[in-house]
């Protein structure tokens, strides 16, 4: 199987990562952050998901039985608009299955999601595949958990790839808004200060006080 060759020279040039779809579903201020204004900052949660990706990431690819074990994938779709890296992808004859290494366990919302089906969606694009399963692996509870690539999901991993490309070429940074378990389990709070930037001072009774001392 060969990827199929890109429209023209720039098209590479203007695909936004992956990372960023799930960046943008969990909170869309932390994708502005981190790929319009170029910020970052680690925590121990991202500490420990950028150990289990290194981990997964590090061995070479190989084949058991009729298993084939490929690791650091690179991937892009441009009906997407977006490229990156799998973690992970399996084949058994023609079918492909990505699969993506997550710290912490299954989540209430669904960006983890989103980034394995762009996975699956650049796989279907670069080798004129049909990918109708992904798998997420959970630190926590060391157990894979399958996606099934529906209609359902393709739909909102196509919706949140506009939506997020849209924002980063316009340089556009969303205000903040301030959700207790989110943020305060986001490695950008510090950065992004919600509970500060929601209400922020007054510059005109500032400098009006400084006039009048």
């Amino acid at each position: 199987m060969y990827p199929a060759l890109p429209p023209d020279a720039t098209a590479e040039d203007l695909l936004l990562p992956i990372s960023a779809l799930q960046h943008y579903l969990f909170c869309p201020r932390q994708c502005a952050l981190i790929h319009v204004e170029r910020l970052w900052a680690e925590n121990s949660a991202t500490a420990e998901g950028r150990i289990l990706h290194e981990k997964a990431d590090s061995g070479k690819a190989d084949r058991r039985g009729g298993l084939q074990t490929l690791r650091s994938v690179q991937l892009r779709s441009f009906a997407l608009g977006v490229a990156g890296v799998a973690d992970v992808v399996e084949k058994r004859g023609q079918v492909l299955v990505p699969v993506e290494y997550k710290r912490g366990k299954p989540k209430a919302h669904r960006a983890d999601e989103v980034q394995l089906c762009a996975q699956a969606l650049c796989l279907e694009e670069m080798f004129s595949v049909e990918v109708p399963e992904g798998m997420l692996f959970y630190g926590a509870v060391r157990r894979r958990h399958p996606v099934a690539i529906d209609a359902e999901l393709r739909a909102l991993t196509t919706q949140v790839a506009r939506d997020a490309r849209e924002m980063v070429r316009a340089g556009r940074t969303p205000a903040p808004v301030w959700a207790a378990k989110l943020c305060r389990a986001c490695s950008m709070a510090e950065l992004c200060r919600p509970k500060r930037m929601m209400n922020p001072p007054n510059v005109l009774k500032w400098l009006a006080r400084m006039i009048e001392s």
